[in-house]
Parts: C-alpha cells; sequence; structure tokens
C-alpha cells in the first residue's frame, strides 16, 4: 500500500485520467445516472481518488463522503470542490481495508478503485466486505475492475512498441502487476473471475458491464471527434458494454448490484 499511495501522491495525477479516458468517464457515469435513483442520498466512496464521480454526485444533491488512500488526491479533491462550490460531506484520507470505524448508514457505496490494487484476493474480498458492512440493506454497490486484457488493449491504442510478447500476454494467466514499471502495484482480472466474486456476496447482480468495450482501442480518434459525433460513438459503446462477447475489449469492467 505504501508504493501505491506513493504512486498517487508523487507520480500520476488521477485528476486528468480521465480527461484523457473521457469513454470510461462517461459511460461510468451513464451508469451512476440510470441507477443512482432518489434524491439527497448517502453515499461513501471508497477509494474514490481525487473525487471525480464524488463531486459529480454532489453536484446532484447527495451527500457524498470520500475516502482515498492518497493524502494528495484528498487535496486535489477539495480544490476542485471548492471551485465547483460545493463541499463533499467528508474528505478522508485512508485505507479501504481499514473502514471498522465507519456505521452502515450508506444508500450507496462506490468502491471504483481499491479492487485495482490488492494482489491478494483475500485482501479484495476484505475490502468488499467491509464496503458492503456500510451499506444499507436493499442499498446498491459499484465497484470497479480492471480487465487483464488491459495492457493489451493499452498498447494497441498507440501501437506501441512491445519489449516483451510474454509479459503482455502473462497478466492473463495471473493478473499481478508488481509495479515496477509503467503503473503501480495492481492486480487484472477476468471477467468471470471479477463477477464472481462480487455474487459470492449474495448480492443481486444489477449489471456487469465492460465499459470502454470496441471503443477503447480507438479512444484517441473518437475524442478527437467533434461532441455530436463523439456521442453517437459514446452510445453505441454504452448500447454494447453488457455484451459478453465483447468484454475482453474492456480495460475496465463495472459490477452494479443490491444488497
Amino acid at each position: 500500500m505504501n508504493k501505491v499511495e506513493h504512486w498517487y501522491d508523487k507520480e500520476y495525477d488521477e485528476w486528468e485520467r480521465l480527461e484523457r479516458h473521457k469513454i470510461e468517464f462517461d459511460i461510468t457515469k451513464r451508469y451512476l445516472d440510470k441507477y443512482i435513483i432518489g434524491e439527497n442520498l448517502e453515499i461513501f466512496d471508497i477509494g474514490g481518488g481525487p473525487g471525480r464521480y464524488s463531486i459529480y454526485l454532489a453536484e446532484k444533491g447527495h451527500r457524498v463522503s470520500l475516502l482515498d488512500l492518497s493524502k494528495r488526491n484528498i487535496e486535489v479533491a477539495k480544490e476542485k470542490s471548492a471551485e465547483r462550490n460545493i463541499t463533499l460531506e467528508a474528505y478522508i484520507h485512508g485505507n479501504a481495508l481499514e473502514i471498522d470505524q465507519y456505521e452502515q448508514k450508506y444508500d450507496i457505496i462506490l468502491l471504483m478503485g481499491p479492487l485495482y490494487h490488492l494482489i491478494e484476493e483475500t485482501d479484495r474480498k476484505a475490502a468488499i466486505k467491509g464496503a458492503l458492512r456500510l451499506l444499507k440493506p436493499n442499498g446498491i454497490i459499484f465497484a470497479s475492475f480492471i480487465s487483464n486484457y488491459a495492457p493489451i488493449q493499452d498498447y494497441l491504442k498507440g501501437v506501441y512498441h512491445v519489449e516483451s510478447i510474454d509479459e503482455l500476454l502473462g497478466f492473463l494467466k495471473d493478473g499481478v502487476n508488481t509495479g515496477e514499471s509503467g503503473f503501480t502495484t495492481s492486480y487484472f482480472t477476468d471477467y468471470k473471475e471479477a463477477r464472481d466474486l462480487m455474487n459470492s456476496f449474495g448480492l443481486t447482480e444489477i449489471v456487469f458491464a465492460g465499459v470502454e468495450n470496441i471503443l477503447g482501442s480507438k479512444e484517441n480518434e473518437i475524442n478527437m471527434l467533434e461532441e455530436s459525433e463523439y456521442r453517437k460513438w459514446l452510445e453505441i459503446g454504452y448500447q454494447l458494454s453488457e455484451d459478453e462477447n465483447l468484454m475482453g475489449t474492456s480495460e475496465h469492467f463495472l459490477y452494479i448490484g443490491r444488497k
């Protein structure tokens, strides 16, 4: 966790990441809009980085608390929310595996970051269990995963030089990235593994989506389109996002389930 914290504190701008990856951001927001129903809901964004989604939901009138491992991300969240004249309920510098002190009061839980960085299955299960403890009965959890095809898709976007075929394909076998190069400590998952993990907690699955799907490898070109054309492709991606035949073309998976 120290390595992950250092990555987001010193080496990586998570706020700007979703400027570059608009497709991921916009399709995820589409799912938030569809399934977060009601007004003035209590929402806990666990591992929510600099609060992109927290701020988006707070602007809609919800009471959102943000927790993140990175102190820098929390500071950015404070700055960005102040720029928009909103205040989150809480800005918490903390660990998704250490949330025992919080109470069961949330209508919605976002767990859209921590599962990327927990290599051990026991830790991933602990993070989900802890989040679900805070979720009210009938509440909804949104959980995100990085696909084990993501490194391949990332290289394909720019047709970057491939130094090691075995390294790229190796993530399909065990999903473990030790953080020695390119990205910090992380775990890339098969969509069936991710889906089974979430459903093992007795949740009622609402949606399992491959967020970027076929749009991913053309992300750079799609981002440069005029808005009306961009929105057409975004709609195509959204409508294809639950097609199981395309799951491997996504870099991120989104699970939505009801407690």
